[in-house]
């Protein structure tokens, strides 16, 4: 069976209880539920603890999908004693990060508002984060783009989630804004990140519930990375 990704519905969740159902080759511990992100989508994969039943703990380095996808591995820090098939665990978020992150990857999106052009990576930090943008005119203002992102973010506007199939988002390419990071699809059925009334497009990753949580951000550098492309770098104020 797939694992049970707790933080697609909840993405506050901080903790659960889980069951281990296999140690892979590399010492990688799969469980049934996570409350952990696994890399992907310019995202890093969560860090944190597992606690085992007699007390001890192990420190979880980061999260990575398994070979199929269908698996959230928790890499445990190197010498780490593991745990065994069938025990119960609870899972820790090294919860201060997530949130830095979480802030960051909704003050992103809003960002590709503000620039609405194509979007050709990006990446998110521990209270920063980057866009690249293929930008005709390359006449840009750091102060200007800071403003009016924070305008948006002043909104107070709830961030939600709901599902379209795989086949709703084919017939709806415009909804796509990342040229290379192709929505997490194959199962059918895609979530769509909405920031009411300002945003929606298709993510995997972990949000804040209103962009009220995001706080103040700054615009700290646009860099030429191209003719036309442009790579702009905020971070939380």
């Amino acid at each position: 069976m797939p694992t049970d990704l707790l933080f697609r519905d909840d993405a506050y969740l901080q903790e659960c209880s889980a069951t281990v159902t296999a140690i892979n080759e590399r010492g990688g511990i799969v469980t049934d539920r996570t409350v952990f992100y696994a890399t992907g989508g310019g995202q890093p994969g969560d860090t944190g603890t597992m606690k085992t039943a007699d007390g001890s703990e192990i420190i979880i380095a980061t999260t990575v999908y398994g070979e199929d996808k269908s698996d959230i591995v928790h890499v445990p820090a190197e010498n780490s004693a593991l745990p065994k098939i069938g025990d119960t665990v609870t899972l820790v978020l090294d919860w201060q990060k997530r949130l830095q992150r979480m802030r960051i990857h909704t003050a992103l999106h809003l960002l590709t508002t503000v620039l609405p052009y194509p979007v050709t990576g990006g990446s998110i930090g521990d209270g920063d984060g980057r866009l690249d943008f293929d930008i005709p005119d390359a006449g840009l203002d750091k102060d200007e783009i800071a403003a009016e992102l924070n305008r948006r973010i002043d909104q107070h506007a709830d961030v939600d989630y709901r599902w379209i199939s795989d086949a709703e988002l084919e017939a709806n390419p415009g909804l796509v804004k990342t040229m290379s990071v192709k929505p997490p699809m194959g199962t059918g059925r895609v979530r769509l990140v909405e920031i009411a009334g300002l945003d929606l497009q298709p993510c995997g990753g972990t949000h804040v519930r209103n962009t009220s949580d995001i706080g103040k951000v700054s615009v700290t550098a646009i860099e030429k990375k191209g003719k036309i492309n442009r790579r702009v770098r905020i971070t939380l104020a």
